[in-house]
């Protein structure tokens, strides 16, 4: 598929470039800060959806750039390209699931003077498994997201 003369993968690979970082700052945020986790709490789900969502539309239209073009299967630096951007769905979507959780579960105060709507712990394991958790996939989603780019880059530019 193209638009404008221009593949659609060229085109959406810029948004999961952008929403990947992002949302992984996002989660760090909400792991890190728990005084600020009323605030960031709604920007993460959100930015987690739009990473999710991003990378998924830059693999599908990936799949399909590289099924109307069969050769580009057999040059390595695609290949390389590939095999980095599965693993990195893969990421995006465990990253998806625990930032929804975290976001719904880790507890912090509340922005309201009552203090009604602050949430309290669920017990210190659940927490810090979610905060680890949030954290190691922020991180490895970042670090991912560098190394599929750069491949790509690698594969079109040399």
């Amino acid at each position: 598929m193209t638009v404008n003369g221009l593949p659609l993968h060229a085109l959406v690979v810029h948004a999961a470039v952008v929403l990947g970082p992002l949302a992984a700052v996002a989660g760090v945020v909400l792991a890190l800060v728990p005084r600020w986790r009323w605030a960031t709490r709604w920007p993460t789900l959100g930015l987690a959806a739009a990473a999710v969502v991003s990378v998924v539309a830059a693999y599908t239209s990936g799949s399909s750039h590289l099924d109307a073009n069969p050769a580009l299967a057999q040059l390595p630096a695609v290949a390389t390209h590939q095999e980095r951007a599965v693993v990195l769905l893969a990421v995006v979507a465990a990253y998806g699931v625990v930032a929804v959780a975290a976001a719904l579960l880790l507890p912090g105060p509340t922005a309201l003077a009552s203090g009604r709507g602050a949430r309290a712990s669920r017990g210190v394991v659940l927490d810090r498994l979610l905060v680890a958790g949030v954290l190691a996939l922020s991180v490895l989603m970042a670090v991912y997201v560098v190394l599929v780019g750069d491949a790509g880059a690698r594969a079109v530019w040399g």
